[in-house]
């Protein structure tokens, strides 16, 4: 039986990820067992990013590591370091010495569209012989994680086969395009699983290569978004804004003049409707700017100017619902 335009396209998209996939283990020293001081081995994927060496991989396979460990796709084993990870959106980034693997190609995860057939590659349940790989489409984009308390909602959510050991692996297009990193996987469920998506993984990796952490933006405002039954009760228009609940005491918001009240309705040119849009939209300025705020009060528009500050580590979100 002669293989499809189709099937030629899924096994050459392997083809072309397949040498940019890594296995992952992380080693966690918790006191002598046996003969052997190791505890726990976590058992996952990560993905070469640069020739320099770089991998993405989910934070949560490497946090609190005493040893990062890299089987590489020419089968050398080798340590690698921990650049940085940053748990609220669930990325690392690990860095290896005389690697000689192929970078990833980055696609547009942007432009996806729901029923977009994708293939997860990761080492699923650790089994030997290289990576798994599972065919699946994009079931729904920007979906928030049930049960997180990551700051982004953006995630895609797909159907290919995502199990224990795929965190970090690529979620790639039929172009062989990494254009989310798997992330998670819902027990009590069939066919749902989630990836970050690569746009948004690429922006914290490149803070993370640079600075070893996030810098986050931070004005210091509790805000809710403007659905029907908040509108009908303080008589606003559903989808005009974020309405400000709370401003943190001597926060930039609050110098600046912000009220409990007001709607946030625009970060410089950005429009913003969701809480999604007002930390998007002050991430495009860097901390220390004045970023002009559109709002509107007792129904009339005014225009504040608010300092930005990076986030407090005590500081709670920038947003509730």
């Amino acid at each position: 039986m002669p293989i499809t335009e189709l099937e030629q396209r899924i096994v050459a998209a392997v083809e072309t990820i397949a040498p940019s996939v890594a296995g992952i283990e992380s080693l966690k020293l918790t006191g002598r067992r046996g003969n052997s001081p190791w505890g726990p081995v976590g058992r996952a994927t990560a993905v070469v990013i640069d020739a320099d060496g770089h991998l993405l991989t989910n934070h949560h396979v490497v946090e609190d590591a005493t040893r990062v460990r890299v089987h590489l796709p020419d089968g050398r084993d080798l340590d690698g370091e921990v650049i940085g990870g940053d748990p609220a959106t669930d990325v690392a980034v690990v860095k290896v010495d005389g690697i000689a693997a192929t970078p990833a190609q980055l696609g547009d995860s942007e432009n996806l569209r729901v029923g977009q057939p994708v293939l997860a590659v990761g080492h699923a349940l650790g089994l030997p012989g290289g990576p798994t790989v599972s065919l699946g489409l994009v079931s729904a984009l920007n979906r928030p994680l049930p049960g997180s308390d990551f700051i982004f909602e953006g995630l895609v959510q797909t159907d290919a086969a995502i199990n224990p050991g795929n965190s970090g692996g690529p979620l790639v297009d039929l172009d062989g395009r990494v254009v989310g990193l798997n992330a998670a996987m819902v027990p009590f469920a069939q066919g749902v699983g989630f990836a970050l998506p690569i746009h948004a993984v690429q922006r914290i990796a490149d803070e993370l290569r640079r600075n070893g952490r996030v810098v986050r933006p931070w004005i210091g405002v509790m805000v809710a978004e403007v659905g029907p039954d908040l509108a009908r009760q303080y008589s606003l228009v559903p989808g005009s804004g974020l309405l400000v609940a709370e401003v943190v005491a001597r926060s930039p918001a609050h110098r600046a003049g912000v009220r409990n009240g007001d709607v946030i309705q625009q970060v410089g040119p950005f429009p913003v409707h969701r809480v999604r849009d007002l930390l998007e939209g002050l991430t495009k300025f860097p901390v220390g700017s004045d970023v002009p705020i559109t709002l509107q009060r007792r129904g009339q528009p005014l225009a504040v100017t608010v300092p930005l500050q990076e986030k407090p580590e005590e500081a709670t979100a920038v947003a509730g619902r």
